[in-house]
């Protein structure tokens, strides 16, 4: 009996094949779309994470306030500068402090011009090392700038790709930068970030004087001392930070975030965009659910003589709801079982294009957990959707069935 309560339906799915298949496109469209958003949601997540945790427990990142994810770029009044680091330097417990600049600007190569970021670095070799490793900088090819630099750049992993200026870029040859002539000493190693990865560094004091930014810096990395604690220490450098710009409490004009702070940044924007998304892809099975209840209604009414029949010899009420609601459910765990492999197919192609064109930054981890569950929401929706039509059938009279037309 329970083995007729499955084939029964499926029988009648497979006599229809193209209004089956147009019931399920809803619902495997929504449940595709919720697959592949959180998985993405989750790799992206966890990509910022493992970029931002590269930092370390040790350091804090300070900024012009308003500006944290555009250093450099600011034209407000309000900047940050080199006497700023003097004052950081000063507190107690930190151990170095190490500024730098960026901005868009023009890079020329084989007559060909591009736009891509340019980085001041300093040249001294413990702050160019903090840099570096806040950056996660590790250099490929050549060396990195050093004292005594003045017109010599460093670019990023993406320079060595021929089709960026139409021809090859080798140790030794000369970019322009700003117009101004500049000798490649060495190339990173490939970061995953697009940014990092088409920059260009230079020497900060040759930056300062071709960007006209004078004393100026964008970002400050600050480490501190082993044993220290680094929300003690935020407090101790915001204090004399105050001091020095001649501001009050809670008026300050910038910024000092820790590793901890960035990634909890990044996940509150990232919770926000996925629950968007989702939120739209729900729309699509709120559809596919009105598919299900369309089709099982044209179901109950063109199965009308069959109901009869079945309780003609005996089906109750509740057999013939049960065997309508598996019907509708089945829907709902078909369309579920090839959502979740559409939408994991669809999450590793984006994971496979960002590999290719950006870095093996995004990295997608199914949950099966989470997979099944989504398959069992799928079939509950199906069922929830059917229920309507299903209790119809039940409620038909057996000898107004068996005479319907």
């Amino acid at each position: 009996m329970i083995k007729d309560y499955f084939l029964i339906p499926w029988k009648e799915m497979h006599n229809r094949k193209l209004r089956s298949l147009l019931t399920l496109f809803g619902i495997i469209i929504g449940i595709a779309s919720v697959v592949s958003l959180i998985n993405l949601g989750q790799g992206l997540q966890q990509a910022i994470t493992g970029q931002v945790s590269a930092l370390g427990n040790d350091k804090l990142i300070i900024t012009a306030k308003g500006n944290p994810l555009t250093a450099g770029l600011s034209i407000d009044a309000i900047k940050i500068t080199t006497h700023d680091m003097d004052v950081i330097r000063k507190v107690s417990g930190v151990k170095q402090a190490a500024g730098f600049l960026y901005s868009s600007s023009k890079i020329e190569f084989n007559n060909e011009a591009r736009y891509f970021f340019v980085d001041g670095f300093p040249t001294n070799k413990e702050e160019n090392t903090l840099i570096n490793s806040a950056q996660s900088y590790k250099i490929a090819q050549g060396r990195n700038i050093a004292s005594g630099d003045r017109y010599k750049v460093v670019l990023g992993s993406e320079y060595t790709n021929p089709d960026l200026f139409g021809k090859d870029i080798s140790l030794g040859n000369k970019i322009l930068i700003k117009e101004h002539e500049f000798k490649i000493i060495g190339f990173w190693q490939k970061t995953g970030s697009p940014q990092d990865d088409k920059s260009a560094i230079i020497p900060i004091d040759t930056y300062q004087e071709l960007f006209q930014k004078n004393n100026e810096l964008g970002l400050i990395f600050v480490q501190i001392n082993p044993g220290e604690d680094l929300n003690l220490m935020d407090a101790k450098i915001k204090k004399e930070l105050r001091k020095s710009r001649h501001l009050k409490e809670d008026k300050e004009d910038f910024s000092i975030q820790t590793p901890q702070q960035l990634v909890s940044t990044f996940d509150t924007v990232l919770n926000i965009v996925q629950v968007v998304l989702i939120g739209i892809a729900a729309i699509s099975l709120f559809v596919g659910g009105i598919g299900i209840m369309n089709t099982m209604f044209t179901a109950v009414l063109q199965r009308t003589k069959e109901i009869g029949l079945f309780k003609a010899i005996g089906a109750t009420n509740r057999q013939i709801l049960t065997l309508f609601l598996i019907e509708s459910g089945l829907y709902g765990l078909i369309g579920g079982i090839l959502g979740v492999l559409i939408g994991m197919l669809f999450a590793k192609i984006i994971e496979y294009i960002f590999s290719q064109f950006i870095g093996s930054l995004l990295v997608i981890q199914f949950q099966w957990t989470q997979l099944l569950a989504i398959i069992f929401f799928s079939f509950i929706i199906g069922c929830i959707s059917g229920f309507t039509p299903a209790r119809k059938a039940s409620k038909l009279n057996a000898i107004d069935s068996l005479r319907y037309e």
